[in-house]
């Protein structure tokens, strides 16, 4: 028979609690990953508009300024969508609809990603003031980019294996 534990020790599972709403509540322990990967997004999305902003004058003019510039700033922010999307569903762990929520924030943001994306493909499609290929290659690397960060991550996070308890 094992010993019964003390409802304060049950209470600490190691994550900080932050303050949220109402009251305290635990974060879910790939929270602090997901904010650094929206961190690194950030800095991953600037500096890739900077260096397509300046390739793409130099090889191909003004066009491929704005091309490199919209295109990378399109694959940071299509990406930063995602994990933040993630990371503001955290904030609804206390509700007793908690996964109806959070798929619908996360799903909701990947349906209106994909219609902003087509939506932009279509406006920007044959326009004479910008470089679509370099464009297309701005976006592909930056997307590239971000995934190679999000990798990067979550292999060196710690998360515990076992999932939070509420």
């Amino acid at each position: 028979m094992s010993t019964p534990v003390p409802p304060e020790a049950q209470q600490n599972t190691g994550v900080e609690p932050s303050t949220y709403g109402d009251g305290e509540y635990p974060m879910p322990s790939s929270q602090p990953m997901l904010m650094r990967g929206v961190r690194w997004g950030i800095f991953v999305t600037i500096g890739a508009m900077v260096v397509f902003a300046v390739l793409g004058y130099l090889m191909r003019g003004n066009t491929g300024l704005v091309g490199g510039l919209i295109g990378a700033a399109i694959g940071g922010v299509l990406l930063l969508i995602t994990v933040g999307s993630i990371a503001f569903a955290n904030r609804f762990v206390r509700s007793p609809f908690y996964l109806q929520i959070f798929m619908g924030i996360v799903m909701g943001t990947w349906v209106l990603k994909l219609i902003g994306f087509v939506v932009a493909a279509l406006l920007l499609r044959d326009q004479p003031w910008l470089d679509a290929q370099f464009l297309f290659i701005a976006l592909v690397v930056t997307v590239l980019a971000s995934i190679v960060i999000d990798v990067v991550i979550v292999a060196k996070s710690r998360v515990p294996y076992a999932g939070d308890l509420p």
